[in-house]
């Protein structure tokens, strides 16, 4: 694994810190957010150009109005995706953290300090709640039609979570499967994609000698492959929000079957030990299912 890319030495020592060292995992993690914010800019501007999203106001480059104050001018909605990314990235990082501190309390409670400020230990349903909320609150006040952005924007938001998984494989922070059983490996399947040891993980763990499955390859392919799906229904003739509804449909179905081997804390519901992502996962299929019903009649056509 390779936890670090480089490590870039500091000709002076600030507060102790004589580097400045690249994680895989957050090299990852802004790959994924400007993958999504490129892709969410693309669809964002085609709607527009249809006619289906309003303009916003924004700043006019190099032009001040009465008072100092900036000058604006209408554009497509596309302006506000840098603010709305960054949004997006502290709401998520923020809600990442509070949900792998509630879902790992005990260690929380050994050492509050080191998993608060820890680079590591984010849960990802976490971060999608909280950043769901930031930006839904930040779309409304500048007057987007939420429905349509939610179409825009979550089947991106699919594709980068594939992609942030790779920054988990890479960095191997305990992402990872049970015990894989080599015996069982179809032939035609390569060694990588069957079981990983993770000699370097940044846990320290020590893994099985037959490796673990590599959930965090299999939770990629599978983005990808339920992103493309979404991106190619974007000219569905359903009412707003159905793309939006389909895409939780997926996240949910995706992290469902992948908690089935992939090791995480459980805790007793009904008398069945299940994780946190399991409960999420199934709420937000039912959740999406809910939206796909009501959403699935056709639009009134927008005359041209």
């Amino acid at each position: 694994m390779y936890p670090r890319i480089v490590r870039i030495p500091l000709p002076f020592d600030i507060a102790g810190i004589d580097a400045i060292t690249i994680y895989s995992f957050g090299a990852m993690m802004a790959v994924a957010f400007l993958v999504a914010a490129y892709l969410t800019r693309i669809e964002l501007d085609r709607l527009y150009r249809l006619g289906r999203l309003k303009a916003v106001r924004v700043p006019a480059p190099g032009r001040k109005g009465k008072k100092g104050r900036a000058h604006t001018v209408e554009a497509s909605p596309s302006h506000l995706v840098g603010t709305i990314t960054v949004v997006a990235v502290v709401g998520g990082l923020v809600g990442a953290k509070i949900f792998h501190i509630v879902d790992h309390f005990g260690d929380f409670l050994a050492d509050p300090a080191g998993m608060i400020f820890s680079g590591g230990g984010l849960t990802f349903y976490g971060g999608l709640i909280v950043a769901t909320a930031s930006i839904s609150w930040y779309v409304k006040k500048h007057g987007i039609t939420l429905s349509l952005f939610a179409d825009a924007a979550l089947p991106t938001v699919l594709l980068a979570y594939g992609i942030g998984r790779i920054g988990c494989h890479l960095a191997g922070d305990g992402d990872w499967g049970i015990a894989s059983d080599p015996a069982a490996r179809p032939a035609w399947i390569p060694v990588f994609l069957w079981a990983e040891t993770y000699p370097n993980n940044i846990l320290g763990q020590t893994l099985p000698e037959t490796g673990v499955y590599p959930t965090a390859i299999y939770e990629f392919l599978m983005a990808a492959f339920l992103f493309c799906i979404l991106w190619v229904q974007r000219n569905h003739p359903f009412k707003p929000g159905w793309l939006f509804a389909l895409a939780l449909v997926f996240f949910g179905i995706e992290r469902l079957l992948i908690e089935q081997i992939r090791i995480n804390n459980t805790f007793d519901l009904f008398g069945l030990a299940v994780t946190q992502a399991e409960v999420i996962s199934v709420i937000l299929i039912l959740v999406g299912a809910v939206g796909l019903v009501r959403t699935s009649r056709r639009r009134t056509p927008i005359p041209t």
